[in-house]
């Protein structure tokens, strides 16, 4: 068991379907499988994270494949760079769409035992992941004070979620890959065009993590066409763009389709022994 009590940092025990810890803080299993391991206190709003809204049209959008080549590459450089991975960990899991690729990849590949430990701070997201996907370990927590035992992982993907550097040093075993996705320059330029008059590109620069060695840089493009009214408004509704555009604006690229880019800088770390 990888997990410890985010109250007191101690090691959680599974009791039947509670974890707990020598203090007797206890959490319990949700009837999906996850576990809550973000208490009250340490929450900023009653339910933090992407909401109920988000998660489902970020679903529904995954769903129809049109992030797959950013999901394969992922998979391949996990391949490329790893070897005995027993444990891997999901930084901002969402609702497990990367994770069980992920997983089903590497376990098919190696034909080894492995764990894949999801985490995000949306329960809505993690609630829906833990019901789809039983095989692999999901809970609610922050990617800033994530739940896990010192030197944990061998493995770890971070797609577009942020989190804290001394905690990405402290669960990723050394010699452990971390894979960070993030924008790349022209990632939704046609869509930033609609709504700002002076569209900013995304930086080019590389992302470089203290206590680690960076390994190597991928980039990812190509164009996305949406023309189906429900999967433009799937798009839409899941990036933050959704705030920024009117009504009008939205029926107005419903109708007319979408052509938008797609840019992904994907970054291969190495934890430093």
């Amino acid at each position: 068991m990888s997990y410890i009590c985010p109250i007191c940092n101690a090691p959680l025990v599974q009791n039947q379907k509670s974890l707990q810890c020598e203090q007797r803080h206890q959490f319990d299993f949700a009837k999906e499988g996850y576990v809550n391991l973000l208490p009250v206190q340490k929450k900023k709003t009653k339910d933090p994270g992407d909401n109920k809204e988000m998660m489902f049209a970020r679903r529904e959008f995954l769903n129809q494949g049109f992030y797959q080549p950013l999901s394969d590459k992922v998979n391949q450089l996990a391949l490329e760079y790893t070897t005995d991975v027993n444990k891997i960990l999901d930084i901002g899991c969402g609702e497990g769409y990367y994770s069980h690729r992920l997983f089903e990849t590497l376990q098919s590949a190696t034909q080894s035992d492995i764990e894949l430990f999801g985490l995000d701070i949306s329960k809505f997201a993690i609630r829906y992941a833990a019901k789809r996907y039983s095989t692999m370990n999901f809970c609610v927590a922050s990617a800033f004070e994530m739940p896990f035992a010192d030197d944990s992982f061998d493995l770890a993907i971070r797609i577009y979620a942020p989190s804290k550097i001394e905690e990405l040093q402290r669960v990723i075993k050394p010699g452990g890959i971390l894979i960070t996705v993030s924008p790349g320059p022209m990632h939704h330029y046609a869509l930033k065009k609609k709504i700002y008059s002076e569209p900013k590109l995304h930086s080019e620069e590389s992302i470089v993590l203290a206590g680690f060695t960076y390994l190597a840089h991928e980039e990812l493009g190509y164009s996305l066409s949406l023309t189906r009214t429900e999967d433009i408004d799937h798009f839409l509704n899941m990036t933050p763009y959704a705030w920024k555009l009117s009504d009008s604006q939205k029926s107005k690229i419903i109708e007319q389709g979408l052509e938008c880019e797609i840019d992904f800088k994907i970054e291969i770390h190495q934890r430093e022994q």
